[in-house]
């Protein structure tokens, strides 16, 4: 009798090849967005490919810096809020030799403009690179064994630090240089124009994306890195210098954002003391939906937040507007933390693990 009255009470679960609740509003959604998509597509495709080229670019600019929070996350579990205010402090450091240095000009030739803009690039990568390593030793290290809540606090505070220190180098407004890149079109297909800026972006990030994966897969540091990662107390055992491993992994996160940084000001030409805080969220958010920890997933949820930003604001059928763009990015994020926390590639873990 007990039996029966438990196996009437207890609630069913639902078959394994059916979708739940959420599996179903999830579906919804993205067949929403896809029909949004393919009504833009029919009414103006020549806008269409122009903006979804653009997120592309945009999209790239993020998962350099998404990396960035990735490669720390996967050796530490630290959220290092201070990343994108260290993308900020690469931008400022570009556009300061950019117009104090090097005096680069809106029409400068070839062969004066590239050797500077290679030479930024690395100046950039080895600033931001060895900054982010001394605040790894210096901010991050002693609290490697306190609660996870106070280097999350320390993060928070060295954000601000990098902040204070542009504004008070910089002052309050924002550090504008000349449009350095060619803006003529690399091809013009009907209404689809793409522009050499645009694609100048993607040239510098995808090798130092592929660089990257080739770092972290194929070299005895990448190795060193991967051991860490998964277990710190094994890899010592094994001969491998932790604390170097782990200021080597906040040097190519840095570098990482030096890069950014660059690339964003050759782009957008302007930078401020205060760029680096909502790009990073964004940046942070794009490393969630792909899975953080996970480089290709980081990769792939930059690409996914461009394209979101790009649509959004570019599309004119029934978008909701620029206005609206931080309000989705952050929703996305809030979806993905309660849905599916472990991101589009990441793995579920069993818990305590």
């Amino acid at each position: 009798m007990s039996t029966d009255v438990r196996s009437e009470t207890m609630p069913r679960r639902l078959p394994r090849n059916l979708p739940g609740p959420t599996g179903i509003g999830g579906s919804l959604l993205v067949l929403l967005v896809v029909g949004w998509l393919l009504t833009n597509l029919a009414k103006t495709p020549g806008d269409f490919f122009q903006i979804l080229l653009f997120g592309l670019s945009l999209g790239a600019v993020y998962a350099l810096v998404a990396l960035g929070y990735t490669l720390v996350y996967g050796i530490l579990e630290l959220i290092n809020f201070a990343h994108g205010d260290l993308f900020m402090f690469g931008g400022t450091v570009s556009a300061v030799f950019i117009l104090e240095v090097f005096q680069l000009g809106s029409q400068e030739r070839w062969y004066v403009l590239w050797p500077s803009v290679a030479a930024c690039v690395v100046i950039a990568m080895a600033v931001c690179g060895v900054l982010n390593a001394l605040i790894e030793m210096v901010a991050y290290r002693p609290l490697r064994n306190a609660p996870r809540l106070a280097p999350l606090i320390t993060a928070v505070g060295m954000s601000f630090i990098l902040q204070d220190v542009v504004l008070g180098w910089r002052g309050p407004n924002y550090i504008t240089v000349p449009s350095v890149l060619p803006r003529s079109d690399v091809f013009n297909v009907g209404s689809v124009e793409y522009r050499w800026d645009e694609l100048i972006v993607l040239l510098v990030t995808v090798p130092l994306l592929l660089a990257l994966v080739y770092l972290v897969q194929r070299t005895k540091q990448g190795k060193a890195m991967r051991a860490t990662a998964q277990d710190r107390e094994a890899a010592a055992m094994m001969g491998i210098n932790v604390n170097r491993t782990i200021s080597f992994t906040f040097l190519v996160a840095g570098a990482l954002a030096g890069a950014g940084g660059l690339i964003y000001v050759l782009w957008q030409t302007q930078v401020r003391f205060d760029s680096g805080f909502r790009l990073g969220l964004i940046s942070f958010t794009a490393a969630v939906l792909g899975g953080i920890g996970n480089l290709p997933g980081a990769v792939l949820g930059a690409t996914v937040i461009g394209l979101i930003q790009a649509f959004n604001e570019g599309l004119s059928w029934s978008a909701p507007g620029g206005d609206w763009t931080q309000s989705i990015v952050f929703s996305i994020l809030i979806l993905i933390l309660v849905f599916r926390p472990e991101g589009l590639l990441g793995e579920k873990t069993p818990e305590g693990q």
